[in-house]
């Protein structure tokens, strides 16, 4: 059996839900380095919007996922505070994508992870990930604000759904292997 191995990113600002996100998906039982935050942190982190959060990933998540046709995806869920930025880079280094996870109260804190993912030549895929208190807002309006090229795939999820999750990850791979140079036989 020759299975396709593929390293992705879960990447998004801080608190978006991208630890919760991984633990939809993942098969396994994924890897979390989730601390309690203090009120050291508080200093440090911007809480706003997202005051009900008292976890923060503090290097990475992991978790595994096999899509139909054996191929496997591992998902490295990156830190989303500027702190991290190096390990952040580390974590890109050999991915051939990342899905964005974007907030749409908090939609301008996704500008500094988008170019961090365009920075790393990644292609990438945007999921919105609806909070209960979330503003809805349309598909052509969240492309605008958030820039997007035409052929990003733009998607909303709630990351707490594994079938929903399912879905924002199928964009993306189908997104990154439209773009992928096909091996010759």
């Amino acid at each position: 059996m020759h299975q396709t191995l593929v390293k992705l990113l879960v990447a998004g600002p801080f608190g978006v839900g991208k630890t919760t996100f991984i633990r939809s998906l993942s098969e396994t039982a994924p890897l979390h380095t989730e601390e309690i935050m203090t009120r050291s942190g508080a200093l440090v982190d911007d809480l706003a919007g997202v005051r009900e959060k008292s976890t923060t990933t503090v290097a990475i998540d992991f978790g595994r996922r096999t899509l139909p046709g054996d191929l496997v995806l591992y998902l490295f869920g990156t830190p989303g505070q500027r702190r991290f930025r190096p390990l952040w880079q580390d974590i890109a280094r050999g991915a051939l994508g990342a899905l964005v996870l974007a907030d749409t109260r908090r939609l301008e804190d996704s500008f500094e992870v988008m170019d961090l993912v365009e920075e790393a030549g990644l292609r990438y895929a945007v999921a919105v990930n609806t909070f209960p208190d979330s503003p809805a807002h349309s598909p052509d309006t969240l492309r605008d604000h958030l820039d997007l090229h035409p052929d990003t795939p733009l998607v909303y999820c709630d990351a707490r759904d594994r079938d929903q999750a399912a879905d924002a990850l199928i964009a993306l791979v189908g997104h990154v292997l439209a773009h992928t140079p096909q091996e010759s036989a």
